[in-house]
């Protein structure tokens, strides 16, 4: 019903007066297809009251979050709101997340590399990262992230080498302290924060080779 239906019902709410307030009700309900269409149309309204939803639920990991993720990001003038002091976990969970989606979904939006403050976002969030009490998902969703900073994928961000390798540098060194890759190790021996072990087996594999983490060393046979 969501793939079929969702774009009527919200273009249709988005006209109501309080459609703001249906939409958020309807966007918790909605995936796939329709969870496209609902957090557009949430961003088209560009109504305040959406804004804290926006900046901490819009991504629930789906591929076809990278329709939005950008716009995400413009509308709730991210980088503002995160670098906050007092920014909550959730809205720099979310953050991190929204870099996670395919760049290429994101022709019905801006692009989240292509963001005009995607290197202050990614300041803010290694400099919450490292306040933050680790767990396997925040230790995965970095990893990522890190690597995503250390491949070709990084020319999108058009930052100068220096601070390119600024950001790198803070990343790894969050992942490398003791109690963040005692996360990972406590995960993949006992699935701690519910994240499932082959995940964490393929970050290993694929991943921590080109970032040489010190969670990684040794991990030779994951079978």
């Amino acid at each position: 019903m969501s793939d079929k239906f969702a774009a009527v019902v919200a273009r249709a709410l988005e006209r109501l007066d309080g459609g703001t307030t249906a939409l958020l009700w309807l966007a918790e309900r909605v995936e796939g297809w329709g969870r496209v269409y609902v957090v557009e149309a949430l961003c088209r309204l560009d109504d305040p009251a959406a804004k804290p939803w926006l900046l901490r639920r819009a991504v629930n990991g789906e591929f076809l979050n990278g329709y939005f993720a950008g716009e995400v990001a413009v509308k709730t003038a991210l980088h503002e709101a995160i670098a906050d002091p007092a920014a909550d976990d959730e809205l720099i969970d979310h953050a991190g997340r929204l870099w996670h989606v395919p760049a290429d979904y994101g022709e019905m939006s801006t692009r989240i590399e292509e963001y005009a403050h995607a290197a202050d976002v990614l300041e803010q969030h290694v400099r919450h990262l490292g306040t933050q009490p680790p767990t396997a998902r925040r230790f995965a969703a970095a990893t990522m992230l890190a690597d995503q900073i250390h491949s070709p994928a990084a020319d999108r961000l058009r930052l100068p080498p220096a601070r390119l390798g600024r950001l790198r540098d803070a990343y790894r060194s969050v992942l490398d302290r003791d109690d963040w890759s005692g996360a990972r190790r406590r995960a993949l021996d006992s699935g701690d924060d519910d994240l499932h072990p082959d995940y964490l087996r393929w970050l290993a594999t694929e991943v921590g080779p080109r970032l040489g983490l010190r969670a990684f060393l040794g991990m030779v046979d994951y079978n």
